[in-house]
């Protein structure tokens, strides 16, 4: 009975649809998707973050601030345990790097993101960041407006491209409705996701940004996220000092993305969920017990800093009221946060890596205002003020994108009057990550593996072009002991010039081109005296299955082959791919690349 009402429930939704597509244009369709998309983006987003706070205040808001608390010891533990099992068994799938997994989605150019994201990333994060995890609720809330879009996409039966701009209006709505920040959320689209729009996309995306900004205003108020008071302007004389910060948080963003890699691939190794529980567990509660901030999100210890009342960071901790150790402590915490934020994740969190980027960077120009003043420089700084600059420097410099932190910082501070530094810090950031690490941290795990979509339309075609579709699977291939007179009947019935030798096992054993055995392949008193084995060549070179295509490319450019076998992971023979068919797959995606 219930599974009637259910299917009698989607009918009634197919039939809405197809009504809309009847009354609607292409275009107003598109509106109004990316209306709804910024409601139910800011609607997941508000919900996040209000699960978030209710279970922080529920824990810890009897504590002491003049107090360190063993609870601290336990609580994230608890948050992450609750968090695996909750995946492992109600969700049951991989939901960690929410943006990677989008980019994923884009690079492989299906756009199809899992329905239960639009819920299941909600729920395991507000748990994790609750409960104390060292991430943020950023990520993980970008993949839910991703999925909504993309499941909105999907119930209404649009076209690829318009899928695509869905998972973009989701994922902007998703930034502008966490941040209460518009011009970011757009911005976010562009760079970090690398979307090629025309200017008729920006719409639909201005579209679900603003509509996920004013409804998350409602809803919580009109207060900016960080409060930020410029008490002493900034001047011409801090240029050198700015553009010194920005490469510091270039060399912190490197130090975080290096050992968040190695730590991860670790954690990895360990593959029995309960050893990684354990192990993560038990290093960030001990982080989190010796250092408070590392509690989180860690958005009220950006306030602090921001506020001028930075020995406050040192309450519910060992370090309570002893002022001096206040930069040692920071330092510490600029150093440890990689290992907290990576534990969380690795132990079984979810989560992400917007807050961790805002707080290192907080910190990091903080320590670096006060290291710049004790070492007597002419000019002073304000460490309130390159706290609010390192936010954009290390953000720069981790995902790579400049445009994106320059407006989210001035969005969630109201601090448009340090719009020329903020440029300034994340140029000189951008550029100093950008030397050692050419790909944000989000794309480099694709980029690895040439999965990546950039903004570059020849890099961008031959990722989307499809290895598998291109192998010719169903060519002749010869067994290394048949004698030439039975190869000569098997050639006369194919119409290909090339042949792979392969033994029982799959394995390739060389390759027999006619053209160069002709002067043999009519002498029929060889026949029987000539085998494969004895006529095969060295093939020019093999391409392996799960390679990028730019890196096949280059492979035939290199051995100047026509065509050029292919192999498996375990080296079995899989096919032939000829450079003729690649080109010419190649050029009908440029065609079909132009038109969209």
């Amino acid at each position: 009975m219930r599974g009637s009402t259910v299917n009698s429930q989607m009918g009634g939704f197919n039939k809405y649809a197809e009504w809309l597509h009847n009354r609607l244009t292409s275009r107003q369709l598109i509106l109004l998707l990316s209306l709804l998309v910024g409601i139910l983006t800011a609607l997941a987003a508000y919900i996040l973050k209000w699960l978030i706070e209710e279970i922080r205040l529920l824990l810890i808001e009897g504590f002491s601030v003049n107090d360190y608390h063993w609870l601290f010891l336990v609580f994230p533990g608890i948050g992450i345990l609750l968090t695996a099992l909750f995946i492992k068994y109600i969700v049951r799938d991989d939901i960690g790097h929410g943006v990677t997994k989008i980019l994923f989605a884009i690079s492989r150019r299906q756009g199809h993101i899992k329905a239960h994201n639009c819920w299941s990333s909600v729920v395991a994060s507000s748990i994790t960041i609750g409960f104390g995890g060292s991430v943020g609720a950023e990520s993980p809330i970008v993949l839910t407006g991703s999925a909504i879009g993309s499941t909105l996409g999907k119930f209404f039966r649009v076209d690829q491209k318009t899928l695509m701009l869905l998972i973009g209006c989701g994922a902007s709505g998703a930034i502008a409705g966490v941040f209460k920040a518009p011009f970011a959320g757009l911005l976010f689209t562009l760079e970090v996701l690398m979307l090629d729009l025309t200017m008729a996309s920006l719409l639909p995306l201005l579209v679900s940004c603003v509509t996920a900004s004013i409804l998350t205003t409602v809803l919580s108020g009109n207060a900016t996220m960080f409060t930020f008071n410029m008490v002493h302007p900034y001047t011409v004389k801090s240029v050198p000092a700015t553009i010194l910060l920005g490469i510091f948080c270039g060399l912190v963003s490197l130090y975080f993305t290096k050992v968040m890699n190695a730590l991860e691939n670790l954690f990895r190794q360990l593959g029995n969920m309960y050893v990684k529980f354990i192990i993560g567990s038990i290093t960030l509660s001990v982080l989190i017990f010796l250092f408070p901030p590392l509690y989180g999100e860690g958005y009220d210890s950006i306030n602090i800093l921001l506020n001028g009342n930075p020995t406050d960071l040192l309450n519910q901790s060992l370090f309570a009221g002893n002022s001096n150790m206040l930069l040692p402590v920071l330092g510490l915490i600029l150093v440890s946060k990689v290992f907290a934020t990576t534990t969380t994740t690795g132990a079984g969190g979810c989560g992400g890596l917007f807050a961790p980027s805002l707080f290192l960077g907080c910190i990091s120009g903080f320590v670096f205002a006060h290291l710049w003043d004790k070492a007597g420089f002419i000019t002073q700084v304000s460490p309130q003020n390159y706290a609010l600059l390192g936010m954009a420097g290390v953000m720069t410099a981790i995902m790579h994108s400049p445009l994106t932190s320059i407006f989210l910082i001035a969005e969630l501070t109201g601090g448009y009057s340090m719009l020329v530094p903020l440029m300034i810090i994340s140029v000189s950031a951008y550029l100093t990550s950008y030397a050692f690490e050419p790909h944000s941290i989000y794309a480099m795990r694709l980029a690895k593996k040439g999965q990546l979509i950039t903004h570059h339309k020849d890099q961008a075609i031959l990722t989307l072009m499809s290895l598998d579709a291109i192998i010719d699977k169903h060519c002749l291939h010869v067994n290394p002991e048949s004698d030439l007179g039975k190869l000569v009947n098997s050639f006369a019935r194919e119409k290909a010039e090339v042949f792979a030798v392969v033994d029982g096992l799959g394995n390739l054993c060389g390759i027999i081109n006619i053209t160069n055995i002709r002067k043999v392949i009519f002498r029929q008193e060889l026949y029987h005296s000539l085998n494969a084995r004895q006529l095969m060549e060295e093939p020019p070179g093999v391409v392996y299955i799960d390679e990028p295509m730019t890196t096949i490319m280059d492979r035939f450019e290199s051995t100047r082959a026509d065509i050029l076998p292919v192999l498996d992971k375990s080296n079995k023979f899989v096919g032939f791919i000829s450079k003729t068919r690649l080109f010419a797959a190649y050029r009908q995606m440029l065609v079909d690349f132009s038109e969209e």
